[in-house]
Formats: structure tokens, C-alpha cells, sequence
């Protein structure tokens, strides 16, 4: 496991205490987007994003994908460690805070973002560097709440800052192509931590 500048004290503290149960907070199951679209990933190295205890970056491993997951919680990525040993994949695994996390230009033939909320600018910034970081023919994939799902309640930040439209991805990912892109509403059920029907933005988009 690697190590990079730790995040935010209080926010990475509100990670870990959410990763400390025996079950998995968001469950072992990969999200639905990403199962949906995983065949359209060109086969090769994935960075998943804020993956917390693993689930995506796992499924991924299972389909013979070389996967990175990086996340600011040192319990979350444990588990995850715990999860790709269950399954016997291999997986690389770095705790890193994102604001400080380089993604290395034309390095990833998928990076993967399944609710990576993140404050605006940070979250631009990032987007910019996922834009930089694929490789031609690479694929982003990303799930997120939109400001509707505060009428929900299911999942997903308190504000709706921090959450995200089309609109507004469309700008930040200047540079790809859209094969997805979409709000719509759906029933979400991973573990406890997104449990019903909800609000989304979803982007499947290739790097040209």
C-alpha cells in the first residue's frame, strides 16, 4: 500500500469512522453503472477514484482489468485490500488525498469516478487531469448524485454543492467524447449507505 499526503483531518476521520463496521458500508457489489459499461472499457490499467472499501475496483480486477484504487481513507483501502484477497485478484491499492494525487497524462485506458463528490473546484481540477490522463481510445465512467437527490434523502452529500449536473460535466470534461450522458432518476442499493430510489448523473466518455 502507498502512502501520499494525508487528507483533510476532519474529513478523512468521517471516512474511516464510516469503514469501521465489520460489513461493508456501500456493500461488496460493484455499482450498476459500472457493470453496465464495463464492457465497453478498453482492457488495460483503471484508476477508480475515491474508491473507499473497493467494490468497483474488485469487480473490475475479476474481469481481468490491472487496477489501481485510490482513496483518502486507510481503513477503506484495507478493506478493499481484505476484498481483493477474498476474491484472489490482484489490486494496487494508494491512500492518497485527490487534491494532492497526480494522475500521470496519457497513463490510464479507464479511470472509473462512482460518487467522488468533491467541493467545485477541486472537482474541476481533477476532472481536468482525469481528461489529461487517459490515453487515446481510454474511457472515464462516472455516477453522482445531482441536486435533485436532496428530495430523496437515499444517499449522497448534505448540499448540493457538491453534487453534479450534465451541464456542468460537459464543461469540466472538455476534451472527451460522449457516448453517455444523462440524469435520470433510479433505485440504488449498496449496502447501507445508498439504499433506494435517487437522483443521478451518468457519463460514459471516451478520450479521442
Amino acid at each position: 500500500m502507498r502512502r501520499f499526503p494525508p487528507a483533510t483531518t476532519q474529513v478523512n476521520a468521517m471516512w474511516d469512522d464510516r469503514y469501521n463496521r465489520p460489513d461493508y458500508f456501500y456493500g461488496k457489489q460493484p455499482n450498476d453503472f459500472v457493470r453496465q459499461v464495463c464492457p465497453q472499457i478498453p482492457r488495460g490499467k483503471i484508476l477508480c477514484l475515491a474508491e473507499g472499501e473497493g467494490r468497483n475496483a474488485v469487480y473490475l480486477a475479476q474481469q481481468g482489468y490491472r487496477v489501481t484504487a485510490v482513496d483518502a481513507s486507510e481503513v477503506g483501502i484495507a478493506k478493499a485490500q481484505r476484498l481483493a484477497a477474498e476474491h484472489g485478484v490482484p489490486l494496487q491499492t494508494l491512500v492518497a488525498d485527490l487534491a494532492e494525487f497526480e494522475i500521470q497524462p496519457q497513463s490510464w485506458d479507464g479511470i472509473v469516478s462512482i460518487f467522488c463528490h468533491l467541493p467545485p473546484p477541486l472537482r474541476a481540477q481533477i476532472h481536468q487531469r482525469v481528461v489529461e490522463g487517459l490515453r487515446p481510445g481510454g474511457v472515464f465512467v462516472l455516477e453522482a448524485y445531482t441536486p435533485a437527490q436532496l428530495t430523496f434523502k437515499t444517499g449522497g452529500p448534505p448540499t448540493a454543492d457538491l453534487m453534479m449536473d450534465w451541464p456542468t460535466l460537459q464543461q469540466e470534461l472538455a476534451g472527451l467524447t460522449f457516448k453517455i450522458g444523462q440524469e435520470l432518476e433510479r433505485d440504488i442499493h449498496e449496502g447501507i449507505g445508498h439504499r433506494g430510489r435517487s437522483a443521478v448523473v451518468q457519463v460514459l466518455a471516451v478520450k479521442p
